[in-house]
């Protein structure tokens, strides 16, 4: 297991620099979001080829990362693509000053962010390395019920948001229709929970510790780079926003409040 991780990591470690060579020269770094997806495809590949024989449980989960992290990439690539970079890699190369964040950067966001695909992935290693026949069991349904969950409020609310900010009737509003009126986040809700099925999938095959990815990328998601973050800048730059606030549950879904 440890050989197969640290193989997997130099593998990632070799993509992550040679973007960030690629983001000094375009001066850009938001090209590692788009990365995000497709790191994830790539690592549990390698797992899945190098780790023995192929059976039940490898193929399907083979299918549902290729699945999420090829959408997401293709998501983000179209979102992000010509528009040029991100406010927040704006903000730190200016409070860094442009002539040192093409360095600072490489540390704090090209090689960060390959070390959290390494440790969000620990499911997948648990999966791809465990002893077990491969055959699904129980818990491998509930994993598969959870993964079409959180992949339809992921892509559903990402779907729903692209539609509503390409309207230009709706700049400055606050959707609240679909997915967006169950939660504030249906993209991270879903995020969420199609990291705890793999989870699931990691006890199923007999690998407990590895859950400790989907508790991490939850974290994430919740009180670093996601939810808080994000709620920070449209309270200031929309005002209905908190009115949502009061009517629409943060992150798990459930039926607004009257």
């Amino acid at each position: 297991m440890i050989t197969l991780f640290s193989q997997a990591a130099l593998i990632i470690l070799a993509f992550v620099t040679l973007l960030w060579i690629w983001s000094v020269f375009i001066k850009n770094v938001s090209i590692v979001d788009i990365f995000w997806g497709l790191g994830f495809v790539l690592v549990n590949t390698f797992y899945v080829f190098m780790s023995g024989e192929l059976n039940a449980r490898k193929i399907l989960i083979l299918t549902l990362v290729s699945i999420w992290g090829l959408r997401l990439a293709i998501y983000l690539a179209f979102r992000n693509i010509g528009k040029g970079e991100d406010f927040r890699y704006q903000e730190f190369r200016k409070n860094y000053g442009s002539k040192r964040y093409w360095w600072f950067s490489f540390f704090q966001t090209f090689l960060l962010q390959g070390a959290l695909i390494m440790i969000v992935s620990l499911p997948l290693l648990g999966i791809n390395s465990s002893t077990s026949n491969g055959t699904l069991n129980a818990l491998d349904y509930i994993g598969i019920v959870v993964w079409l969950i959180g992949f339809t409020f992921e892509a559903g609310g990402d779907f729903q948001l692209a539609r509503f900010k390409n309207n230009l009737k709706n700049n400055g509003k606050v959707l609240k229709t679909g997915f967006w009126k169950y939660t504030r986040h249906p993209n991270y809700f879903g995020d969420s929970a199609v990291w705890w099925a793999y989870a699931i999938f990691s006890v199923a095959a007999g690998s407990y510790w590895q859950i400790i990815g989907a508790i991490i990328m939850t974290l994430l998601i919740i009180k670093i780079s996601g939810v808080r973050l994000l709620e920070k800048t449209l309270k200031e730059s929309k005002p209905q926003y908190s009115d949502y606030i009061q009517k629409t549950n943060s992150f798990f879904p459930w039926f607004p409040k009257k």
